[in-house]
């Protein structure tokens, strides 16, 4: 039975000002605001509920193969550790690259803090073309210690999951479930293209997986620059 919700403007009319002396202007708009913000709260649940429920994702049958920062040989079905469930985010660090990507870098490194704790519900494992000691050595030099990296074996996988065209590298982030079987399904992949960016606005992958620099920037008076991103040294 699903609980009928409370419409959001009535439960924005019960907040409470941090601070006295709002004008009526301010008071009005942002109690306007606070029942969107209560609508896109509900709009990620929604999101969230409707993706757990997609039905079974196609077999994995290409046999992908990875290596790991002991050298080891390993098959997709191996990254899953005890789990069920993997959750894979392939950065922009090929070997062509001098440096990974910054924005990658910089989603990355709340990942790290969090990796301990996400490794008691999923497998998180973060993959690239470049060898593990590479990416390694960058981990080190932020700071990192909890992610797992491995590499790509070959050029198949970059491009079965639409992270290497003929036009370059790009982010990918891909989530596969485990059959009782041992098969290894597609549970969900970010399919969110530049092509689908909204007039004005950078392409931005599902909210679930965009850096929380956009999410503080999001709160402030100026919001995001859209001609500025992260370095990865200033």
């Amino acid at each position: 039975m699903t609980e009928t919700l409370i419409p959001a403007l009535e439960l924005a009319a019960r907040r409470r000002p941090p601070f006295a002396d709002e004008t009526p202007d301010y008071a009005a708009a942002r109690q306007a605001l606070l029942a969107e913000e209560i609508e896109l709260r509900r709009s990620l649940e929604r999101v969230a509920a409707q993706r757990r429920a997609l039905p079974p994702g196609p077999v994995i049958a290409k046999d992908y193969r990875f290596l790991d920062a002991d050298g080891r040989n390993l098959g997709l079905a191996d990254l899953f550790g005890a789990h069920d469930t993997l959750v894979t985010f392939f950065w922009m660090f090929g070997p062509q690259r001098k440096r990974p990507c910054p924005m990658c870098a910089n989603m990355l490194g709340p990942w790290d803090a969090n990796a301990a704790d996400i490794a008691r519900k999923v497998s998180l494992r973060i993959v690239a073309r470049s060898p593990v000691a590479r990416q390694l050595a960058f981990a080190r030099q932020r700071g990192w210690k909890h992610l797992e990296f491995v590499q790509s074996v070959g050029d198949d996988y970059a491009r079965d999951i639409g992270a290497l065209t003929p036009d370059g590298e790009s982010a990918a982030g891909v989530v596969y479930r485990k059959d009782a079987d041992g098969a290894v399904r597609l549970f969900w992949a970010c399919e969110t293209s530049f092509d689908m960016a909204d007039p004005g606005q950078d392409p931005r992958a599902v909210p679930e997986m965009t850096a929380p620099l956009w999410n503080v920037l999001d709160l402030t008076p100026a919001g995001r620059d859209p001609d500025w991103y992260p370095k990865l040294s200033y």
